[in-house]
């Protein structure tokens, strides 16, 4: 007697959660001589059956570059630039975008664990305190753990603040209709060039419930891209042409005056 084969397990789909889509209207920014920023509108939509309240965050963070910064001292009467300070690994950009003020979305530690806002911005300084010499200029990184990080934390964004390269937007996602928003990202004259890694978070009680992410590529074009991938990829090359040049525009203008 044959027994009958018996059907497979029903899978059974879990039921769908909330989550959130979104895409932009550019992901590549091509910087030219006649380049004067750029505005990227980010759109998504928010999926939940139930339609709970919901708050979104965008993060757009650019390529991490090292800082150098130094304060004023006073030294005999004159005012002079103490010894730099590096941090290796601050944002050369960053916004964050909300549909309200960051703090009524979530905790302090939800916020610092997502790194949402410039209070949670996390700047990577070395864990122990170095000395360097670059460029014959003696450079001390900061520690981490250094009683005046926060100091010269605080530094560095008021500098990226004023140079419109860091910025916090409460208003700067709004919902356009049921489930819709949209976001604007200006990009300025002195927006570094790389890979900006953007983030869109949605949030729920407080908790975020969905994460989604987009990547935004600025590259020099035209003339620009050319010099600028031949000084990074043959930098002794490029500085050999540089002085060649120089040294003949010298050379000519000398014997165009001369013959004056």
């Amino acid at each position: 007697m044959v027994t009958p084969a018996l059907p497979p397990p029903a899978i059974v789909a879990p039921e769908p959660g909330p989550s959130v889509s979104a895409a932009l209207t550019d992901a590549n920014v091509r910087v030219t001589s006649a380049f004067s920023g750029a505005q990227i509108v980010l759109y998504g939509a928010v999926f939940d059956p139930e339609t709970r309240p919901s708050d979104v965050v965008v993060i757009v963070r650019g390529p991490d570059q090292p800082i150098r910064i130094a304060r004023k001292v006073r030294v005999a009467g004159l005012w002079v630039n103490s010894r730099p300070v590096v941090f290796e690994g601050a944002p050369g950009f960053y916004m964050a975008a909300s549909s309200r003020p960051l703090t009524e979305i979530a905790s302090f530690s939800t916020l610092r664990r997502l790194g949402a806002g410039i209070d949670h911005l996390p700047m990577n300084a070395p864990e122990e305190e170095r000395i360097e010499t670059r460029y014959g200029v003696r450079d001390v990184v900061v520690s981490r753990l250094g009683g005046d990080y926060l100091e010269w934390r605080r530094a560095v964004i008021r500098l990226k603040e004023k140079a419109n390269l860091y910025a916090t937007d409460h208003d700067g996602v709004r919902f356009v209709d049921r489930g819709l928003f949209r976001a604007e990202i200006d990009l300025p004259t002195s927006a570094p060039i790389g890979e900006y890694q953007t983030e869109i978070i949605l949030f729920q009680d407080g908790e975020a419930v969905s994460r989604r992410a987009r990547t935004i590529t600025v590259e020099k074009a035209g003339l620009e891209r050319w010099l600028f991938l031949f000084a990074n990829e043959r930098p002794w090359l490029y500085g050999i042409v540089s002085v060649i040049i120089a040294l003949t525009s010298g050379w000519l203008a000398s014997v165009v005056f001369r013959r004056r």
